[in-house]
Parts: structure tokens; sequence; C-alpha cells
């Protein structure tokens, strides 16, 4: 299938989108540009691009990963692309294996999984299943607007506290608020761990890097309702944004721990596959004197490349740069006194069964 560039859609159709354009994934054969023939301008542009759902019929839902970068060797994700439309999302190129673009399919085209919670029960009654925390969402937010209609992700945490199976999250949206009372019922029995996601402080740079995220003070405060509850709360700076948002980390991380945050991590900015020219497309777009400066801190710390697929290196980076921003964090971390999260209980574990499932003979 050969897909047309969308880099001719005008700028209203494309309002409250984070690319710039939904160029062809990495498995097409054929890709078409637009060209100009005279007629451009004269013609109506294109309706406002709306948002899709389709229904992802996996029979499972728990994916495992061996990443020695990760804390954790399972997760779910009930959502397939992400309407927040953050430019930098390394979460795109998943796209690709669809048949879609990782620009503007990945967040118009959703794909959401009606039959996750029921999966889940299925796959945790599993004789063999050995319990560990699942990091609900490391893929694509499971508080993304989609989720305010379907409550996918509420199901799911209804499964895990039935279950007493333990839970992390990361999200951007205020919409897990809604989901308060399982979590504080979760975080009672040391269960859960909340992450909320910021990138930077200024709302205007929010607005046209993370388009339909909560915005930055909106993240505060459910940072602050979630530690509040008693939940155990802290927040992931990712990405630090070389040049663009990496002088922010010492007020980031100042207005977390004001906020209650007990934990902070970090993660520099990953550009895979086609997240690369999706990025640059954006600089061009919405800060044409800072991409050169960008682009080459970044190359600083990815062994002169824009991206560095190796683990041990792909998440903080290496160089005098990286190191830097890492004493950076480590010196405000220690100075602010976070206290840390509570290590997650596996020791309740319990398989409720179906109501439906055939009954033993002894």
């Amino acid at each position: 299938m050969a897909r047309m560039s969308q880099r001719s859609l005008g700028t209203e159709s494309r309002r409250g989108r984070g690319a710039p354009s939904n160029p062809a994934n990495r498995y097409e054969a054929h890709y078409y540009e637009p060209f100009n023939d005279g007629w451009e301008g004269s013609d109506p542009q294109p309706a406002r691009i709306e948002t899709s759902l389709t229904a992802d019929s996996s029979r499972s839902v728990i994916a495992r990963n061996s990443s020695p970068d990760l804390p954790f060797d399972r997760s779910i994700n009930p959502y397939r692309g992400c309407e927040h439309g953050c430019i930098y999302c390394y979460a795109r190129p998943s796209h690709a294996w669809l048949g879609l673009s990782p620009g503007l399919d990945f967040e118009t085209r959703l794909f959401f999984k009606p039959d996750a919670p029921e999966l889940l029960r299925r796959e945790l009654s599993f004789p063999g299943y050995r319990p560990a925390p699942i990091a609900l969402g490391a893929n694509t937010d499971a508080w993304q607007p989609a989720e305010r209609r379907l409550g996918i992700t509420r199901a799911l945490l209804e499964v895990l506290r039935e279950h007493h199976h333990p839970v992390t999250l990361v999200t951007k949206s205020a919409l897990v608020e809604r989901d308060i009372d399982l979590l504080s019922d979760l975080a009672g029995k040391d269960l859960v761990h909340a992450m909320v996601s910021l990138t930077t402080l200024d709302r205007g740079l929010a607005r046209r890097m993370e388009p339909r995220a909560a915005a930055p003070a909106r993240r505060l405060e459910t940072v602050r309702r979630l530690a509040a509850a008693g939940i155990p709360t802290g927040v992931m700076i990712a990405p630090v944004i070389p040049a663009l948002t990496d002088s922010e980390m010492e007020r980031l991380l100042g207005a977390a721990r004001k906020a209650g945050a007990a934990e902070a991590a970090y993660v520099l900015l990953r550009l895979p596959l086609e997240v690369e020219p999706l990025f640059r497309e954006w600089l061009e777009a919405h800060a044409p004197g800072m991409a050169k400066r960008v682009l080459n801190r970044l190359r600083d710390s990815r062994g002169g490349r824009l991206n560095d697929p190796r683990f041990g290196s792909r998440m903080l980076g290496e160089g005098p740069y990286a190191e830097l921003i890492g004493q950076r964090f480590r010196l405000v971390h220690r100075r602010l006194g976070f206290p840390g999260l509570p290590v997650l209980s596996i020791e309740d574990f319990r398989v409720r069964r179906s109501e439906s499932a055939q009954l033993s003979l002894f």
C-alpha cells in the first residue's frame, strides 16, 4: 500500500495534533509526495482530522519483555496509538506494525481492547502464573481521552484489585483522578505506584509538543491529589530534551516535590525509527532557531547519532553532556529529599476464578 503524505494539509485541519505530517511507515514500498500544480490554495481546506476508534481483537493482554533497562517484565496496553499526540513519543513506530503511519495516524487512528479485563482475569488464573508488578500503559497512555468513554483501564484496575495484584502506572492525564477510589484501595495493600509524566512547565511549549495531554500545572495538581489520597506517587521527567527543556530540570523537580511527589526519575530524549524525521519536522515548524542546537546536543549524548538503541545507554545517554544532566538530577533529588516509593507486595495475590468456571471434582 502506498501512502500519500499529508504535509499538504492546512494548519486548520491539523489543529490540536502533534505530528506535522503523516509520512509512510518503514514497511511501505511506495511513498508519494504532494506536488504544487498551481491550484493549491484555491480548493477548500480538508476538514479537521477526527479520531477513529477500532476494536482490537487480541487474544492475550499481558505483554512480556526482558529489557535490562526496564524495572518491570510485563505490561498491559489497553490502547494502540495515543490521542495525546506527543511529538517525541517513542511508541509512534509501533503503528507501522498495523500498516499505518507513526505520524498523524498514530494520534488519530486508535485501537482499543474491549476484552482486556476478561483476558487479564483469565491470564492471572493460569496455573503457572507468578505475580510481579504489571506496568499499566507502558507504551501508550492508559488514561488518554478515549478512556473517559470506554472505561477499559478502570475495569483492568478492578480486576487487579480483585486479585490483589501489584501494578505501576505512568500517565500525563488528569483522568487518572477518576480512579482514585481503586488506586487508594490498592495503595492500602502496597499494590500500586503512580508516576505522572512531566516534560516542561512552559504551557505554550507543552501545547505545541503535547497538544492533547493535560497542561503542566494540571499534572502537578494530579500529583497533589493522588498523594493526598495516600497513593504512592512520583514524577517522570521525560523526555529531557537537550537545549529545549533541559534547563527546567531543577524547577520541575522542585514543583513536583512541593506537590507531594515521593520519587522522581528521568529519561533523555529518544528518537527511534520514524520518530527522528517527525521530531526534526516539528522542530523546524515550532522551534527553527533551536533545531540545530537541540540535535547537536542529542548527538553528543548518543555517540554521534540521534538515537542509540543499546541497552544501558538508550535511556540516559552517555558522554559529558549526559553525565552533566545526571549529576544535576542526582544533586537536586538528594537536596529535595525525595523519600522514595514503598516496595510493592505480591504476598496477598489470589486467584479469583470466573463464576462460570467448571468446578473441580475433588
